[in-house]
C-alpha cells in the first residue's frame, strides 16, 4: 500500500509539473496518466536523458529510479538498434560512458511532449487510432485508456521492442492490437482510422497515413527536418483525400528508421569565404529553421571549437558526400566555407534564409503544410502561398 500510495503521489507531482510546462493538459488525458503509470513501461536499467546522461537502476537503487521515471525527462531504452546493451556504456561507479557515433534509437518520450502532442491530436472515446512507433508502449496505453484498447492500433518496426511492449502491456492490463512492420505504411487492414499518432521523428510524410485517415481525421506527427527547431505538425484530412495544417509548436522525436540522414562522407572539398556570419543562421528563429529546411531539404548541426571558434555544418540527409561546414572566428569579417559534392550547400541556405527575411521574418505557427498523393508542399499564411 505504501508503495501505491508514493507512486500515486508521484504521478500527481508529474501531471502537475507537466500542466506546468505546456499550460493546459485535457482531462482524458489527464486521466490516462493516472490509469497508465509511467513506470511500468520503464526497464530496470535506462538512461536519462538531459545535459549529461545518467543511469538508472531499480534493483540498485529503487527510490531514485522511480524519482526518475516520474521526473520531467525523456528515458532511452535503447542504443543502436539493439546492437549496444544499455550496460555496456555504463561504469563499474555508474557513470554513463556513451561512445561517439552511438545511436539513440528507442525512448519513453517525456511527459510534457507526451501531453503535448497527445492534446494536439484530442482523441475522444470510441476513435480509432493508428499509432506510429510503439516503442515502450506506454503511449498506447494513454490512447487505449481515452479511445478504448480494441481501437488502438499501434506499429513498431523493431520486432524486440515490440516484444517488450506486448509485454509491458500486457503486465499493465491493456490490450491494443499491435504490428510489427514499417509505421510509413500504416495499417491498411485496420483503416480506416479517426487519428494518427506519430511518435518518430519524419523528414517526408507518408501519404499512407492520410489514405487510411477517414475525411475529418487529425494526424498529429513531429516534422523533423533537424534543421536547428523541429517542429509538431497538426494536419486534418479533407474528403477530397488531401491533408492540410500547421506547425503550432516545437517538437521532436528520433528518427523513423527509413528516413534516417545518411553519414557524411569523404569527397573533393572547394573552399571559399563568406561575409554572412554563419551564427545568424545557426541562431535564427523557428520560423527561419522551418522555411530553410522547407526550401532546401537539408539539416545542419553545430560544433563549438576549442579555441572559441563555432561551426556550423550542413548536410544533404540523402546524400552523404553534399556537405557545408562554415566556420566562425572572433575579429573576423568574413568565414571560412568549406563544401564537398554536387550541390552550393552554403548558398541555398544563405538564399533561403534571406528568403525568410524577405517575408517579415514570419514564425512558425505561420506556415502550413499539404500532403497530397504526389507529394507535400509547405505554405506561408495560406495553401496557395507556396513556398517549397
Amino acid at each position: 500500500m505504501a508503495e501505491a500510495d508514493g507512486i500515486a503521489v508521484r504521478v500527481e507531482r508529474m501531471i502537475g509539473d507537466v500542466t506546468a510546462r505546456i499550460g493546459h493538459v485535457r482531462p482524458l488525458v489527464e486521466a490516462a496518466f493516472r490509469a497508465a503509470p509511467r513506470h511500468m513501461f520503464i526497464p530496470p536499467v535506462a538512461l536519462v536523458a538531459g545535459e549529461e546522461m545518467v543511469a538508472i537502476d531499480r534493483t540498485a537503487d529503487p527510490g531514485a529510479w522511480l524519482d526518475a521515471v516520474y521526473s520531467e525527462s525523456p528515458i532511452v531504452t535503447q542504443l543502436d538498434d539493439g546492437r549496444t546493451p544499455l550496460r555496456d556504456v555504463i561504469d563499474d561507479g555508474g557513470a554513463v560512458r556513451v561512445p561517439p557515433g552511438t545511436d539513440y534509437t528507442s525512448s519513453n518520450s517525456a511527459p510534457a511532449t507526451v501531453a503535448d502532442l497527445l492534446n494536439l491530436l484530442n482523441p475522444k472515446p470510441g476513435h480509432r487510432v493508428l499509432e506510429v512507433g510503439t516503442g515502450t508502449g506506454w503511449t498506447a496505453a494513454l490512447l487505449s485508456h481515452i479511445v478504448g484498447a480494441g481501437n488502438v492500433t499501434s506499429v513498431e518496426v523493431d520486432a524486440a521492442v515490440a516484444e517488450q511492449a506486448a509485454k509491458n502491456l500486457g503486465e499493465a492490463g491493456v490490450q491494443p492490437h499491435l504490428v510489427v512492420g514499417d509505421g510509413a505504411d500504416g495499417c491498411l487492414e485496420r483503416a480506416p482510422f479517426d487519428r494518427v499518432h506519430v511518435t518518430c521523428g519524419v523528414r517526408r510524410v507518408p501519404y499512407a497515413w492520410v489514405g487510411q485517415c477517414r475525411p475529418g481525421g487529425v494526424i498529429v506527427l513531429p516534422w523533423c527536418p533537424n534543421f536547428g527547431e523541429n517542429h509538431a505538425l497538426r494536419l486534418v484530412v479533407t474528403p477530397d483525400g488531401v491533408a492540410h495544417g500547421r506547425f503550432p509548436r516545437f517538437a521532436s522525436y528520433m528518427m523513423m528508421r527509413s528516413q534516417r540522414s545518411a553519414h557524411q562522407a569523404e569527397g573533393a572539398e572547394r573552399c571559399s569565404r563568406t561575409p554572412v556570419d554563419p551564427r545568424t543562421i545557426a541562431y535564427a528563429p523557428a520560423g527561419a529553421d522551418l522555411a530553410v529546411a522547407a526550401i532546401t531539404g537539408l539539416r545542419s548541426t553545430t560544433t563549438y571549437l576549442a579555441d572559441g571558434g563555432f561551426r556550423l555544418w550542413l548536410h544533404d540527409p540523402d546524400d552523404g558526400g553534399r556537405w557545408a561546414r562554415v566556420t566562425w572566428e572572433a575579429g573576423r569579417q568574413d568565414f571560412e566555407v568549406v563544401q564537398a559534392g554536387d550541390r552550393s550547400v552554403w548558398e541555398e541556405v544563405v538564399e533561403a534564409y534571406f528568403r525568410w527575411v524577405e517575408w517579415g521574418e514570419p514564425d512558425r505557427d505561420r506556415f502550413g503544410m499539404t500532403v497530397r498523393p504526389d507529394g507535400r508542399r509547405v505554405w506561408l499564411d495560406t495553401p496557395e502561398r507556396v513556398i517549397a
